[in-house]
């Protein structure tokens, strides 16, 4: 019988641990016995030609017998003085899809009601633009089938979601990246706020030479700069206001700022991507200014 992966019980866990305001029943993963077709069913629940499967190959090469949907029902929460709910949770969510953040794509669609009166779908595919009314006070989730049966985590972009209202403290969690990773990225960005004059050299003094050095620092930007669009998205719905020093941003994280203290470093600190070259070592500042300036612009 089609079953919850763990993936996807792990987000309901999440969600219900943190909106207290959520009934545990109206958070779903399974279809009810009846339900036939679509990512609420596995393999025994499919139906012919459904969309579910055939509309993408992710989904044909994905389908088990486990369900690849999730449904969270209406709950109302208030955190750092303001109220959140469903309908901007659900908006919330979209944008991040829209914005193509890198913990959405596993993503099919989203369908949602912004204002309770009226039902959208945010469908990757570009196959569908409404839903039944019965979203009007439940949003659906449906997740490519490859990723459920690869056993992707989908936690990272509702983590996000909490830390951008204020519920959970703005961290990188331990086992995203390797302790060298963490390292390396620390020496040139620790001391962006404090004036340190020591970032950026080699972890291991009898590890690779300065070119090699140079280019995996480069390299951690990839996982840095994946991380952006949560922690901007979470300081802008805590302050109102739209900070877009990306630079400014990492240096918070990897500080451990929160959103709030973050948002005051921000707008006293109006770091540019050459600030950042200017505390690095000259034989890295270049390719490290490059590389920023060429992700900002895009």
């Amino acid at each position: 019988m089609t079953r919850a992966p763990t993936n996807l019980s792990n987000v309901r866990t999440l969600l219900l641990s943190y909106l207290k305001d959520l009934d545990p029943a109206a958070v779903g993963i399974v279809g009810d016995p009846a339900h036939r077709g679509g990512y609420h069913c596995g393999s025994d629940r499919v139906v012919a030609n459904d969309y579910s499967v055939v509309e993408s190959p992710r989904d044909r090469a994905g389908l088990t017998i486990d369900a690849s949907a999730l449904d969270v029902g209406s709950f109302t929460v208030r955190s750092a003085g303001r109220a959140h709910d469903l309908r901007s949770f659900s908006v919330w969510c979209v944008q991040q899809c829209a914005a193509g953040a890198a913990d959405t794509r596993d993503i099919r669609e989203i369908i949602y009601s912004p204002d309770g009166k009226t039902v959208r779908r945010w469908d990757r595919l570009k196959r569908r633009s409404t839903g039944d009314s019965s979203h009007l006070w439940h949003t659906h989730f449906s997740f490519f089938r490859d990723s459920t049966k690869a056993g992707r985590d989908q936690v990272p972009l509702f983590r996000r979601y909490l830390t951008a209202i204020g519920l959970l403290t703005t961290t990188i969690p331990e086992d995203d990246m390797s302790a060298q990773a963490e390292n390396e990225i620390h020496q040139v960005y620790a001391g962006l706020f404090t004036g340190g004059s020591s970032m950026g050299r080699t972890v291991d003094p009898d590890g690779p030479g300065p070119e090699k050095a140079s280019n995996s620092i480069v390299a951690k930007l990839d996982y840095v700069m994946s991380r952006l669009d949560g922690v901007a998205a979470g300081v802008t719905t805590l302050t109102g206001k739209d900070f877009t020093d990306e630079p400014a941003i990492v240096a918070g994280v990897l500080a451990g700022l929160s959103p709030q203290r973050l948002s005051e470093a921000l707008k006293a600190a109006g770091l540019t991507p050459e600030a950042i070259a200017a505390a690095v070592p000259p034989d890295m500042a270049r390719q490290v200014v490059d590389e920023l300036t060429a992700r900002l612009s895009s």
